[in-house]
């Protein structure tokens, strides 16, 4: 799930952003940015509870496993900058400018997670590499007795 939704909420991110830097600069699409921000946080959410689910399978908790640990404590000042988002519009509690202003900081949040989990992936393929390295071709180089 995580293979799909991923590169969904990616690309709901660069759509979204391109949406809220273009309303901070001239004014035009407030509607359209806030629509992309409310599909960017639910995508969100969904990656984070079926993270959460993984997690506990793998590890046998939901979150916080020592494998992932920082991952998690960042993905959680990432919920907590769009959830306060939807708050914000909501509520009113700021005004639109100060919502795209607090969208652009849950986006800067969610752009160092992603290069977290981006940096684990690369690892753990460097480690796997190194442990049985391929040919080209597919085929062992080393042979696992």
């Amino acid at each position: 799930m995580q293979g799909i939704l991923a590169p969904l909420q990616l690309l709901a991110f660069l759509i979204s952003l391109g949406l809220v830097l273009q309303f901070l600069t001239t004014g035009e699409g407030a509607s359209a940015a806030t629509v992309s921000i409310v599909v960017k946080t639910l995508f969100l959410y969904a990656i984070m509870v079926t993270g959460a689910i993984w997690e506990r399978e793998v590890f046998g908790v939901y979150l916080f496993a020592p494998s992932f640990y920082w991952e998690d404590v960042v993905s959680m000042a990432v919920i907590a900058l769009h959830t306060a988002y939807l708050f914000a519009l909501l509520t009113g509690a700021l005004d639109i400018r100060g919502q795209m202003l607090l969208a652009l900081a849950a986006y800067a949040t969610y752009v160092i997670n992603a290069l977290q989990f981006f940096y684990k992936l690369r690892m753990a393929r460097r480690t796997r590499d190194r442990v049985d390295p391929v040919s080209p071709t597919g085929q062992p180089l080393v042979s696992n007795p």
